[in-house]
């Protein structure tokens, strides 16, 4: 059997792996954002999340469009964008002393 066909058949988007992973940051942001001061419930929490969670929306989006290739492609961006976004919270975060260095580069990889 080659290795197509071993390959396990992708039937939705919670199916890959990029999904999967960013869906597993969400997550895991939302958590350590929960420790983060009130003051910030309606800036820095509020928008840490909502770009983590929008990587996982577009990608979704994009599944769905997957046969336009131009809107595909536009998805995929808009994505790029929230992961850019995030990664500018976290940055955020790490300066003022609400996440570790340890846990920046983590979620930063991710």
């Amino acid at each position: 059997m080659d290795d197509r066909r071993r390959a396990k058949r992708i039937k939705s988007v919670r199916d890959l792996e990029v999904y999967q992973l960013s869906f597993d940051t969400a997550m895991e942001i939302f958590e350590i954002s929960k420790g983060f001061p009130k003051e910030e419930t309606y800036s820095l929490i509020d928008q840490i999340r909502r770009s983590s969670r929008s990587v996982c929306s577009n990608l979704a989006e994009g599944w769905r469009k997957r046969r336009y290739k131009a809107v595909f492609i536009n998805k995929l961006t808009d994505a790029e964008q929230e992961v850019a976004e995030t990664q500018t919270w976290l940055g955020f975060a790490l300066k003022c002393n609400y996440i570790g260095k340890n846990i920046f580069n983590r979620l930063d990889d991710k």
